[in-house]
């Protein structure tokens, strides 16, 4: 097929690369999916000088967003684990956990990557995508904390937002990748 082929413009300019077409009858006719040239821009270059594109991680695995508004979290991208060899563990991220009464205690929130604010792990991947391995960005984390109000009988969970340095790491550099849903490569 024409996977792995060119997207030209009239006038004979790259504009993409096709990948997949969905096509009902099953033949070549249907409509065609493609990867735009500026994001293969960038891997081309790699490829060229270094022979190999070096992707920037920050170490986590983490909660698929529809899943993570069923635990009330509708902004943001929910850190299952941060493995303490890890980018995101150095810098002092948490992952999900379970206390020492069996409940759930929810990791962090990443819900800013530079400044810019992150929905969803489409979010936190197009914030990454525009580092490389090594680079330091700051993230912003959204943590419960357990405190014992005043006049409280109990404790009760804030949330406060703390501000983490990361450098990243690169995505051959990890052990074992984190589930990605195929985005992260081995």
């Amino acid at each position: 097929g024409n996977s792995g082929g060119p997207v030209l413009d009239s006038s004979g300019k790259l504009v993409g690369i096709n990948t997949a077409i969905y096509s009902p009858s099953g033949g070549s006719a249907g409509v065609g999916f493609a990867v735009p040239v500026d994001t293969l821009r960038p891997i081309v270059e790699a490829l060229v000088a270094d022979g190999k594109v070096s992707r920037p991680v920050l170490g986590i695995s983490f909660l698929e967003s529809q899943q993570a508004k069923a635990l009330g979290i509708d902004a943001g991208v929910l850190v299952l684990t941060a493995p303490a060899d890890g980018p995101a563990a150095a810098a002092g991220m948490k992952g999900t956990s379970r206390s020492a009464d069996g409940s759930l205690q929810l990791g962090d929130v990443i819900v800013e990557i530079d400044g810019t604010p992150v929905n969803s792990e489409a979010d936190m991947f197009k914030a990454l995508d525009l580092h490389k391995p090594n680079d330091s960005i700051k993230v912003l984390v959204a943590r419960g904390q357990r405190v014992n109000l005043e006049g409280s009988t109990t404790d009760d969970v804030v949330t406060v937002k703390v501000p983490l340095d990361v450098t990243l790491g690169a995505a051959e550099d990890l052990r074992v990748p984190p589930p990605m849903n195929g985005a992260l490569l081995p």
